[in-house]
């Protein structure tokens, strides 16, 4: 008798530190990755978003994530970069205290988090990824770039 397997879909992540934390972003909205430059300020804009870019002629919003997730923001190092995001057609720049691999996850290795009333990181995580490496933080595009 022949037996069934079962398929699980497999998605890259591109594996991201903040702080002492990973977080997996998953590859299908990653346009580029490139080193930190001139960021034009914005007046009057959120605290979190850092400003514009101009990368080969598209001028770019880019923001923080730390401080969108209400992690305490610190001093710029040379690991730190902009990933740009295409989602719903727009290009959005995020930066990151780095970036540091593609991390293959298994739909059958992935928890859903419940996201509670109160603020907080978990509001932006869709799930929690088992890797070879240990465990990654998988982030919710949809909420991140949901302003």
């Amino acid at each position: 008798m022949e037996e069934l397997a079962i398929s699980s879909e497999v998605t890259q992540y591109i594996k991201i530190r903040l702080g002492d934390e990973f977080f997996g972003i998953d590859i299908k909205y990653v346009d580029n990755i490139v080193r930190m430059q001139h960021i034009t300020r914005v007046p009057k804009a959120p605290e979190y978003i850092k400003g514009v870019i101009n990368l080969r002629g598209e001028v770019i919003p880019v923001f923080s994530l730390r401080l969108k997730m209400g992690i305490e923001e610190i001093e710029e190092t040379k690991s730190f970069r902009i990933i740009i995001l295409k989602y719903e057609g727009e290009s959005v720049g995020i930066i990151v205290d780095e970036v540091r691999e593609v991390a293959n996850v298994s739909s059958d290795d992935v928890e859903k988090v419940f996201h509670s009333t109160s603020e907080g990181i978990q509001n932006f995580l869709s799930g929690v990824g088992k890797t070879e490496n240990g465990l990654i933080s998988l982030l919710d595009i949809n909420e991140i770039l949901n302003d």
